[in-house]
């Protein structure tokens, strides 16, 4: 996967892409989408990792993440799947 960048240095995905990665249809993608249910990050890497950036995008409790080479080639990604807060015994949060 390619990832490009627009004028102002945001990331542009492919929508068909991301929604595959997730086991989404296209549209059912583009619907979360709109309605505000696909919550993005990205972080720079520095030090050792200076040139990368890491991208994450997360939908429900599925997190797809991405680490991009300077050229925005995708180096390595995952998808997880987030875990709820343990629940204490004494019922407090």
């Amino acid at each position: 996967m390619q990832i490009e960048r627009d004028g102002n240095g945001d990331f542009i995905l492919d929508p068909a892409e991301i929604a595959q990665r997730f086991g989404l249809a296209p549209g059912d993608f583009r619907r979360q989408q709109e309605q505000g249910l696909v919550k993005s990050t990205v972080e720079v890497g520095e030090g050792e990792d200076a040139g990368t950036s890491r991208l994450s995008l997360r939908i429900g409790n599925r997190i797809w993440r991405a680490v991009l080479d300077e050229n925005g080639q995708v180096v390595r990604e995952e998808l997880n799947i987030a875990r709820g807060a343990p629940v204490r015994r004494d019922g407090k949060a």
